[in-house]
């Protein structure tokens, strides 16, 4: 039984890191349609301000829950309003920009920290013992913080008016200005809001994986894999690919180690494309969020 429980909990972590890495990926690439292969840095962004302002004597909750979000969300306002503004409707285009933006983060990074040496905090909140085995406590709370953030993504998007607006305007930006709201803010907004849930995944992420300037590249790839899966719909989809691709990762893993485990992550996601060309939320949730 104590089994069972320890690899529920592997099992749940491995859904809700996937859910993580995704979740602002999918504002900015499902909403917005904009490819932004920076959004691995934006997340190693965030994990590079827990480490500085940890380091600078702030408490680690602050860094985590307030600065990286904060910081990685200013930045991405900024690049909104100076690159990705000019490139609405122009994916490829904006493919092209967001590759050299993630490289520019990558070179002003390794300059500044060096490229070697993975840096690294201690996880808080210490060890969470099940019977005969171990896992981290910290693990645990991260589950519960990813599920906290997705329904408040479901709530803002649903029952605020912002959320009304934003959806409205990446629906129809055309009939929204003629409605009188301004959808250059509104992008703005929403790829800030979009860059500032990378930063905070990075953030929460830095104490498990310490932080180097080409982390983003673990990221992004699962990132894309999942939203892509996942379908049209924000939420919904990002949740149910986590959990499918997570599952099975997990799962593969526990029986024949890590790395065919992000194996059969990847042959599930090109076989349920191959089945579902749409998505999972294309083909069965076609209305949810």
């Amino acid at each position: 039984m104590d089994l069972v429980a320890a690899f529920g909990l592997q099992i749940l972590y491995g859904i809700a890191n996937l859910a993580l890495i995704s979740l602002g990926l999918a504002i900015i690439f499902g909403m917005m349609r904009v490819i932004n292969l920076a959004h691995g840095e934006f997340i190693m962004l965030g994990g590079y301000t827990v480490v500085v302002a940890t380091n600078a004597g702030v408490d680690i909750w602050v860094a985590m829950l307030i600065l990286a979000p904060l910081v990685v969300g200013v930045i991405g306002v900024v690049v909104e309003r100076l690159l990705i503004r000019w490139l609405y409707g122009r994916m490829i285009d904006t493919l092209l920009a967001t590759w050299g933006l993630s490289l520019l983060f990558i070179g002003l990074v390794t300059s500044i920290f060096g490229a070697s040496t993975a840096t690294t905090i201690s996880p808080p909140l210490g060890v969470l013992t099940i019977g005969e085995y171990t896992s981290s406590a910290y693990e645990l709370l991260l589950i519960g913080i990813t599920a906290a953030l997705c329904i408040a993504v479901f709530v803002v998007l649903r029952g605020t008016k912002f959320g009304l607006i934003a959806r409205g305007t990446m629906q129809n930006a055309e009939m929204a200005s003629a409605l009188g709201v301004s959808t250059s803010r509104i992008y703005m907004v929403t790829f800030g809001v979009g860059a500032a849930i990378s930063g905070l995944a990075g953030g929460l992420l830095a104490p498990i994986t310490g932080v180097l300037p080409t982390i983003g590249a673990v990221y992004i790839a699962k990132a894309f894999i999942t939203v892509i899966s996942g379908g049209a719909a924000i939420l919904a989809g990002t949740v149910s690919a986590s959990a499918l691709l997570g599952g099975v990762n997990g799962v593969t893993a526990f029986l024949t180690g890590p790395t065919i485990g992000e194996v059969a992550l990847l042959l599930t996601a090109i076989v349920l494309l191959r089945l579902m060309p749409r998505g999972i939320t294309g083909t069965i949730f076609k209305k949810s969020l």
